[in-house]
């Protein structure tokens, strides 16, 4: 049987051994944050001394630097050239016929990006640290509903497994001559010959899955046991009521501000 595709990383680490509860509120805190500070300064700064030292911590900075990047760059690119060009200023960097490069635009493209880097950063460092099965349990012994449980832990498997089974199209269709290299126009036929077996791959996954979940009796009222043993603790259960105070704190200044 094939493994679920993940993003997680098995480490001997402090921020493994944390309860996945824990890691979602740092995720939600860190997402809060990149939405109620106003400043790109302020946001890199909660990369570079929140996000970055748990990375270290739960020894996966490459990988999360790496990822990070590679998510990070379609974003920031559109969103500097779209901010950069249609943002009015009076400080014109660039001059493209009618069109204006601002620095204030700039300013505004690369603010909107460090959110995003923020938001996804946060999520990634919680997919590389904890177990999908982990968090599952966590929520559900939490009280939340299996079926909204397992909409969230499938949410965060959809992007490891769209690359795990698009890799496996592309190297089929390469082992039957597919030209995957060269000009735009090779690549674009080979965009072609991977999105449509994708899609209905994915459609016969699911159908796939309804049918495994009902015969393990998903949807079975009543109790439930695991393998899983999950470790708590008073200090983290206070560090997330902390980290939920903190989130709605920020929040509730974004919106007076707004308001104001």
């Amino acid at each position: 049987m094939s493994r679920t595709p993940s993003l997680f990383l098995p480490r001997a680490s402090g921020v493994h051994q944390l309860h996945p509860l824990t890691k979602l509120a740092f995720a939600f805190t860190a997402l809060a944050t990149a939405i109620a500070l106003p400043d790109l300064p302020y946001l890199v700064a909660v990369y570079a001394f929140a996000l970055v030292p748990l990375a270290i911590w739960g020894q996966v900075l490459g990988p999360f630097t790496r990822s990070s990047v590679r998510a990070i760059t379609p974003f920031l690119i559109s969103l500097v050239l779209i901010q950069g060009f249609f943002t009015p200023g009076t400080d014109v960097l660039l001059q493209l016929g009618p069109l204006a490069f601002t620095a204030e635009g700039l300013t505004s493209g690369l603010t909107f990006a460090a959110r995003i880097w923020i938001g996804l950063s946060s999520a990634l460092l919680l997919m590389l640290t904890t177990r999908l099965d982990a968090l599952m349990l966590a929520l559900t012994q939490r009280g939340l509903s299996p079926q909204i449980a397992y909409i969230v832990v499938t949410a965060l498997q959809l992007i490891p497994h769209f690359q795990v089974r698009a890799q496996t199209i592309l190297d089929a269709q390469r082992s039957r001559g597919l030209e995957t290299e060269g000009g735009l126009r090779h690549r674009f036929r080979a965009l072609q010959s991977v999105v449509l077996p994708l899609l209905l791959s994915s459609l016969l996954d699911t159908d796939k899955r309804a049918l495994a979940l009902e015969a393990r009796g998903f949807r079975r009222p009543g109790p439930r046991t695991s393998w899983l043993s999950l470790r708590d603790s008073l200090l983290q259960q206070g560090l997330r009521w902390l980290c939920a105070a903190a989130a709605l704190a920020l929040l509730a200044g974004r919106l007076a501000r707004a308001l104001a």
